[in-house]
């Protein structure tokens, strides 16, 4: 016993990373997320309220503090704190922790179930926590990276409340350095600019910012004062977060898409070098380059579509890092390209009205016959061949006769669309003269 004592004190001696010293001890210690445990934050009301806290689920990436407020919304309501994480936990572990937190309830009280990374569990998992949120045997908070709507059973989120938490700012970054310069008893050793560069480093990550401050400490030597280029070759730099399988990879590419679409380059580009950077599959977004060049520009400028295609081949060839300029200059092309949806729109009208009128005959003018009976049943008598029309353009009609003619592709005035849009007010002047109408 006296080993287990003195491997014990052996462990409290032992140095604690910073981020563990810095722990807040109380809601009010927790930096950022004020519009949560601000004066007039969401879960600062709610303990105002009294009464039962209720199940919730702590949205947010990481290093926004979820771990840390839960196990302090414990304290405030007296609440047995319990971690677990669905990682290592399965339903064996899970029926242990409730069955304890039953035998707690009988003896007055209560349990916060604190379940990080929630959304790891499966459907049957997540499951068996209703009972037990239903009786009141747990108030389970559970802590998600991922998008609760996608990941945790529409069961389960009916019980709880979501709450968002958000990247920390750089202010709010700013006050757990300033935390750690009073700990610690010294100032950090950075340029204003490398001191900026760092906030960058840490993605709104409160976590992140503390472990890169103790690599700098670490690094300079005594009276050094670091600026930027030494600061990340001492760091060598904070990977950025992105999971290419989940709600980062959606959220970048939309914002590189948007970008191209409101014709801002420079944003596309960032969001472009950000999706590189997190290791995003090239070819990923070049297909996505393609298809931006299909819907946002079309016809105003058919090149995007080639230059796109091209860039996709380039990278093909050239591989990583020489190809990854050919999607920026992809990227660039179809941001500053004229726009139209006209095209996009216009199939979309097709698909729709083939769909609700998809049995209709084509007129029997403009069908082959082929055979002698068909000729009988007059397919392709009184055809017109364009080619032999006044500017090779007879004015017939296409469209089954009990359809009617429908105008679905509209051409806006940019580009070469606006070309197209001429040659298209021509022909339906055309067609009206030789029709008589």
């Amino acid at each position: 016993m006296s080993d287990l004592f003195a491997a014990a004190r052996l462990e409290d001696q032992a140095p604690h990373p910073l981020a563990d010293r810095l722990r807040p001890q109380r809601l009010d210690e927790v930096a950022g997320e004020d519009h949560l445990l601000g004066p007039d934050g969401a879960l600062t009301r709610l303990l105002r309220a009294g009464g039962a806290l209720g199940s919730l689920i702590f949205w947010g990436p990481p290093g926004t503090g979820k771990t840390t407020v839960a196990r302090l919304l414990a304290r405030e309501t007296n609440l047995a704190f319990i971690q677990i994480s669905a990682i290592f936990s399965g339903i064996a572990e899970l029926k242990k922790v409730f069955e304890e937190a039953r035998k707690r309830r009988a003896t007055g009280q209560g349990t916060l179930l604190f379940v990080d990374e929630i959304h790891r569990f499966n459907r049957t998992q997540q499951d068996s926590f209703l009972p037990v949120m239903e009786d009141g045997t747990i108030t389970l908070i559970g802590a998600t990276t991922e998008n609760p709507s996608f990941e945790l059973n529409a069961a389960l989120l009916s019980r709880a409340r979501v709450l968002i938490f958000r990247p920390l700012d750089a202010e709010a970054l700013e006050k757990l350095l300033a935390r750690a310069q009073a700990l610690e008893g010294k100032p950090l050793p950075l340029t204003p600019e490398a001191r900026a560069a760092l906030l960058r480093m840490a993605d709104g990550d409160g976590r992140a910012i503390l472990a890169l401050a103790e690599e700098v400490w670490r690094a300079a030597a005594p009276g050094q004062e670091l600026d930027t280029a030494a600061l990340a070759e001492a760091v060598q730099r904070r990977a950025p977060i992105y999971d290419k399988a989940q709600e980062g990879h959606y959220n970048l590419i939309s914002a590189l898409h948007k970008s191209v679409r409101g014709s801002d380059p420079d944003a596309a580009l960032y969001y472009l070098a950000r999706m590189l950077d997190a290791g995003e599959a090239p070819l990923f977004i070049a297909r996505r380059i393609v298809r931006m060049a299909i819907e946002d520009i079309g016809l105003a400028d058919p090149q995007a579509l080639v230059v796109a295609n091209a860039a996709k081949d380039a990278y093909d060839f050239l591989g990583s890092p020489e190809g990854e300029l050919a999607l920026a200059n992809a990227v660039i092309y179809v941001a500053t390209a004229p726009k139209s949806n006209a095209a996009y729109t216009a199939y979309n009208s097709a698909v729709r009205l083939a769909k609700e009128n998809g049995s209709l005959m084509p007129p029997k003018t403009i069908l082959n016959a082929p055979t002698k009976l068909m000729k009988n049943e007059g397919y392709g008598e009184g055809y017109s061949y364009d080619h032999n029309a006044p500017d090779a353009f007879s004015g017939q009609d296409y469209w089954p006769e009990q359809l009617g003619r429908h105008s679905l592709y509209a051409p806006v005035d940019r580009g070469f669309e606006r070309e197209i849009k001429k040659r298209l007010e021509y022909w339906e002047r055309l067609r009206k003269e030789r029709r008589g109408t």
